[in-house]
């Protein structure tokens, strides 16, 4: 299958960006998962000149705007870097229900590693204009109301939709893209 749908041509513009777990596992019910993930964007934004502009948490996935001049490498650096910190913190704890599906999930061909957290390619979707990019906040912001776990989108701790509010938020962003 290829993924030549999925491509980033343009790296002046925003992507909409969308990582999943391998079987959809819930690996981000525990905080300290979801802070590797805002650790790593931290570090991103502040030493390889990635601006973020949205994004939401869930359990088994997550989605984010961002735009850098190099958001391949970035997205490379951040599914490695956070897949290990991952697997780390689960083995120290000894979370072995989770590190055995991430070991019989993995795919065959990546004999270089005993688990795999991420799904291959994160369906990078270029923003081209102000309607599409208030259309994938929207649609991210609302995860999680959809799923039924809160009734408002700034209810969500690990959203963005806080930082557009104007209220504290785990994550600085950009919302000055108009």
């Amino acid at each position: 299958m290829t993924r030549t749908r999925y491509k980033i041509f343009e790296t002046t513009h925003p992507y909409f960006l969308t990582c999943t777990t391998v079987g959809w596992t819930p690996i981000f019910t525990r905080p300290e998962t979801v802070q590797i993930i805002i650790d790593s964007w931290k570090y991103l934004q502040i030493n390889r000149g990635l601006d973020i502009f949205g994004y939401v948490i869930l359990e088994n996935h997550l989605h984010f705007i961002a735009s850098s001049p190099d958001i391949g490498d970035q997205m490379t650096r951040f599914k490695s870097y956070t897949a290990l910190e991952i697997i780390k913190f689960l083995t120290a704890r000894n979370v072995n229900v989770l590190l055995r599906q991430l070991h019989y999930l993995k795919a065959k061909h990546k004999t270089d590693r005993d688990h795999q957290v991420w799904q291959e390619g994160s369906h990078p979707q270029m923003i081209q204009d102000d309607a599409m990019m208030w259309q994938k906040l929207e649609y991210m912001h609302n995860n999680p109301v959809e799923r039924g776990y809160v009734e408002a989108p700034t209810h969500w701790r690990y959203s963005s939709a806080r930082n557009y509010a104007g209220l504290s938020a785990l994550l600085t962003i950009r919302t000055d893209w108009m």
